[in-house]
């Protein structure tokens, strides 16, 4: 097959033909447990922590599907198998594992279990790493850990999508950041985020009040790596904005600069020297210059993957 294809509840089809019925829990009720994964050079990036955070995800949600592990991990190396090599070269995939309770009309059919690939979405940050993100603090708050915790990766993120309405209305192109309900900060929409101060080195929030991403915990042992020093503890938004460097980090971009914050400018107004050793050390990691791929493939001639 020359087109991509994708994992259906153990059936491979066209990925084109890849859908969930209208009476799915998780369309009706957004009740998705999801992991977004890439590749780089055509590998897959981290999929052990992955497919560990999904089982954590799946037993908060009482959900039992008919895969192991091992099952996941070689249906995802499958569709890598097949779906890499109709890229361009050099070019790199998103992947998708999505599981739903199922259907909401007859209860107790086995859970929806579903992968497929997209090229990286190279555009929406490639300019970021030299033009930076401005980040802003909405009204929007973070659901509180009562509502779910934070170890379920979800898609039931409307809050984030109202933060980021909230955030660009203040500043536009501007992502939110949220806070709990205590005013502390929490984490961006879709990313997690970690701050610089000379002298104290990079501070993220505590990990049990944000979701544990698998970027940041890549971020961190980069970080020891280069004996940079890095703690968790709680942050107020006037604390970051003391902060010398604002980084943003997530599956996609792998981290990203940010250049201001609510209006302020953030240390020099650029990618800071922290930023550079960390994506620098990033790009080794993983065998390819991640910002000179992501301008290469920012603009895309070809069908989507």
């Amino acid at each position: 097959m020359t087109s991509p294809i994708a994992f259906h509840t153990g059936r491979w089809i066209p990925q084109a033909e890849l859908s969930i019925p209208i009476d799915d829990v998780g369309f009706v009720m957004g009740t998705t447990v999801v992991e977004q994964l890439r590749t780089f050079g055509g590998k897959i990036f981290r999929l052990e922590q992955h497919l560990a955070r999904l089982r954590d995800s799946l037993a908060i949600m009482g959900l039992q599907i008919p895969f192991s592990d091992a099952d996941l991990s070689q249906a995802v190396q499958e569709i890598i198998a097949h779906n890499h090599p109709l890229l361009t070269p050099g070019d790199d995939l998103g992947v998708a594992i999505f599981i739903t309770p199922g259907s909401m009309e007859h209860p107790g059919q086995q859970p929806l279990v579903c992968i497929h690939t997209r090229p990286v979405a190279f555009n929406a940050f490639a300019g970021k790493f030299t033009s930076c993100q401005a980040l802003v603090v909405p009204p929007t708050r973070q659901t509180p850990v009562e509502c779910w915790p934070r170890q379920l990766k979800v898609r039931s993120r409307v809050h984030y999508y109202l933060a980021d309405l909230e955030a660009r209305k203040i500043e536009p192109n501007a992502r939110a950041v949220l806070l709990d309900l205590d005013g502390h900060v929490m984490e961006a929409t879709t990313a997690n985020l970690v701050a610089h101060f000379a002298g104290e080195g990079l501070v993220a929030p505590p990990r049990e009040l944000v979701l544990p991403g698998i970027s940041i915990a890549a971020l961190e042992d980069l970080a020891k790596r280069l004996a940079i020093p890095f703690q968790h503890r709680l942050m107020t938004p006037d604390d970051v904005a003391q902060a010398d460097e604002i980084l943003l980090t997530s599956t996609s971009p792998c981290v990203l600069p940010c250049h201001r914050w609510n209006g302020q400018q953030v240390g020099s107004g650029g990618p800071g020297p922290i930023f550079e050793r960390l994506i620098t050390a990033w790009s080794e990691s993983v065998g390819l210059d991640i910002r000179d791929q992501a301008a290469k493939f920012a603009v895309r001639d070809g069908a989507a993957v």
